[in-house]
């Protein structure tokens, strides 16, 4: 299972760090990646990391602002948001998979229930 924690409200230009963290199974060996969805849209690509941190993909809305990063050792990946925005709210949900990181939903077959991010600006 997956648990994504670190939402909550914040400020256009603040920062947050949210974090994904697995139980009763590594993470050791997947691609790991995040998605996000503002009420009324589809789920969207935000982040995508590989099970070594070597390769490393973002949507192009989010970059230079928004890293993912894993610690093997602690069963955890993170999404540090710099520069929140308003565009930013939506529910983050965190996703594993077996196979190389892609930007697809369909490629991933591990989802956490997801952590609400909300600017309140």
């Amino acid at each position: 299972q997956l648990a994504e924690s670190g939402g909550g409200l914040v400020q256009a230009g603040d920062s947050l760090r949210l974090s994904c963290a697995a139980s009763g199974r590594t993470i050791g060996g997947s691609s790991m990646a995040w998605f996000r969805q503002a009420p009324g849209e589809e789920r969207r690509f935000v982040a995508a990391i590989s099970w070594n941190g070597e390769n490393i993909s973002y949507d192009d809305s989010v970059k230079g602002r928004i890293t993912i990063s894993r610690d093997n050792a602690k069963n955890t990946v993170y999404l540090q948001m710099n520069s929140v925005e308003p565009e930013d709210t939506a529910a983050y949900y965190c996703a594993g998979s077996a196979y190389i990181i892609t930007k697809n939903a369909t490629g991933y077959n591990t989802w956490g229930q997801g952590t609400q991010v909300t600017d309140s600006s």
